[in-house]
């Protein structure tokens, strides 16, 4: 560290290219820090830079990280507290553009594996990006020297020592997401895709936030007594009985759910969290204990995108001039044929449960009733209406779904549990819509006859995409949440309603540049996936950054599912795909 400060004495004043001369390792002060990348002015990217704790000083329980499942909660929970103590010591602004800031890529409600924080047995390691300081193009030597030489070392110290944590958050912080990911693990031995625990605080406090509405303002959730069911707890919650171990809640059963009331009474706001349900949430989210499979996925119609090489036949065939749908291709796609395109990807990757609302949802896929059919002869009808495929994709491939319709009663035949929302309360109606559709039947036919088909194995080209833009190999951006640019490409993923962290979009960015270096002819995608999923499982999410930009500091990921990943492959506007 000494060395450091003698560097950055020497080159104080100098020009900004000159920072490069500090890259490297330094130890003293009980840590090390380590200088992986030097930004190029003060207006590029910032610098990349670490600090690593050993064991013996950080001192952390190996209780705390003894499992996978620990160990991701307690590396989130340290980012955060990294971000707090940034917020505490770190000065900010110190010169031109970015100089002076530094940042830590802590989460929001969600608890995600990220590459932020690393806890391992011989040490702890916080990766930070850090804004040089400068004054136009010249170094402020002095000013650096205090950011890395005593407010790196301090925030490190009171963001990963355990003797400087708050130690009762940081177990009632583990022991919360290992209860989540228990709970989800005894849905399936209770015939369960989803629970939503008693107490729960599902609103959010507006439409572009994701923290939690006031308690005193929302409806706490309670669940109907025909549907509360009780699972076990590895943990206990202060303040519950007997033992805290226990927990209630409303179930929903595998198979077909609708969700249904009027409107502004809560039905799209509990599809919201069973869509947020399949990653853990903070302690005091509200939607902590509101838990589904891990193969939930939200489905939607989406005008404009592109489809390459899916079998949608299933829901859309006999297309005018003989146009085939198995496989079938747009470059823009309408909404039916966006929405069957989506479904049947989702299915191809391996989803368990679809999560559907029809306003997001395209009407002419959903249904046809019998006025409509009357007129427009099936003959004459290239869509097999969803509500005609929905019973067939439990009953054939055990595929659930839950579905917010607040419109049409048609589905009411084929739901085997109907939960009306009335002022923000579930209520189970599922014996009354019984009693509706008996004495006021729909009249229409049933257009699905045929079966349901396995959809031939999609193979993508490697030399179908590139990470190249310009004279470098590699040029990833993902400038929000749901863009990213991959060499001279833009892929849309705003339709990816259960995408939650920015780092997930940059993973999934490099995952795409990744999965290149596993594609042969033989390699369909779900494969693919699978291997990319066991690489992150035996090497962490800095695996990307071996793929990557030569500049990339592998301290900015969050795992993404496979379900978005394949997503944005799919709608990447070059991809080519060889079908099986």
């Amino acid at each position: 560290m000494d060395d450091l400060r003698r560097i950055l004495r020497r080159i104080d004043g100098k020009g900004y290219k000159a920072y490069k001369a500090i890259a490297g390792a330094y130890h003293g002060g009980g840590l090390s820090l380590y200088v992986d990348h030097v930004q190029g002015d003060p207006f590029a990217a910032p610098s990349k830079v670490r600090c690593r704790i050993p064991r013996r000083r950080a001192a952390l329980p190996p209780g705390l990280f003894d499992n996978s499942v620990r160990r991701t909660a307690l590396e989130d929970f340290l980012a955060r507290q990294v971000r707090r103590a940034i917020g505490d010591i770190v000065k900010g602004g110190r010169g031109t553009g970015r100089s002076g800031l530094v940042t830590v890529d802590a989460g929001g409600q969600e608890v995600l594996e990220r590459t932020a924080v690393l806890v391992r047995s011989d040490w702890v390691e916080v990766r930070l990006e850090v804004g040089l300081p400068g004054s136009g193009r010249s170094i402020l030597g002095l000013q650096a020297e205090e950011m890395l030489c005593e407010e790196l070392p301090a925030v490190a110290g009171r963001g990963l020592v355990w003797s400087h944590l708050p130690q009762e958050a940081a177990r009632r912080f583990v022991e919360c997401v290992e209860n989540q990911e228990h709970l989800r693990a005894q849905l399936p031995r209770h015939g369960l895709i989803a629970f939503v625990a008693d107490g729960a605080l599902l609103p959010r406090r507006s439409g572009v936030s994701d923290l939690p509405l006031d308690a005193h303002e929302c409806v706490i959730f309670h669940s109907p007594d025909e549907m509360r069911v009780t699972l076990e707890l590895l943990h206990p919650i202060p303040g519950r009985e007997p033992s805290g171990r226990l927990i209630t809640g409303m179930g929903i059963p595998a198979g077909v759910t609708l969700i249904v009331g009027g409107g502004y009474h809560g039905k799209s706001t509990l599809l919201q969290a069973l869509e947020r349900g399949v990653y853990p949430h903070i302690p005091g989210d509200g939607r902590e204990y509101v838990v589904s499979c891990p193969g939930a996925v939200k489905i939607r119609a989406e005008d404009g995108r592109r489809v390459t090489q899916v079998d949608i036949s299933p829901f859309i065939n006999n297309l005018p001039f003989s146009r085939g749908t198995c496989p079938f291709s747009s470059e823009r796609a309408s909404g039916s044929t966006s929405q069957a395109a989506s479904l049947m990807e989702a299915l191809e990757v391996g989803a368990s449960t679809l999560l559907m609302d029809e306003d997001t949802s395209a009407t002419n896929f959903m249904v046809r009733d019998a006025r409509m059919q009357a007129l427009v002869r099936k003959s004459c009808e290239p869509i097999t209406p969803f509500i005609d495929r929905v019973r067939q994709l439990y009953d054939d491939l055990g595929v659930s779904t839950v579905l917010v319709m607040g419109g049409c009663g048609d589905y009411f035949e084929t739901a085997d549990k109907v939960v009306m929302m009335r002022e923000y309360q579930p209520i189970d109606v599922t014996r009354k819509a019984r009693e509706i559709a008996g004495e006021i039947p729909s009249r229409r036919a049933n257009e699905g006859a045929a079966p349901l088909r396995a959809s031939m194995r999609r193979i993508p080209e490697a030399g179908s995409y590139s990470a190249a833009r310009g004279g470098r190999r590699v040029k990833i951006d993902t400038p929000t949440l749901h863009r990213i640019r991959l060499g001279a490409t833009d892929i849309d993923l705003s339709a990816m309603d259960q995408l939650v962290d920015s780092s997930q979009t940059r993973a999934i960015a490099h995952a795409l540049h990744l999965l290149r270096q596993f594609m042969g002819p033989e390699e369909d995608l779900n494969a693919l996936l699978s291997r990319l999923e066991a690489c992150f499982d035996e090497q962490g999410l800095s695996c990307l950054s071996l793929y990557g930009d030569e500049e990339q500091h592998p301290g900015n990921f969050a795992r993404p599912r496979r379900y978005e990943i394949a997503a944005a492959l799919n709608r990447h506007r070059t991809i080519r795909i060889q079908l099986r």
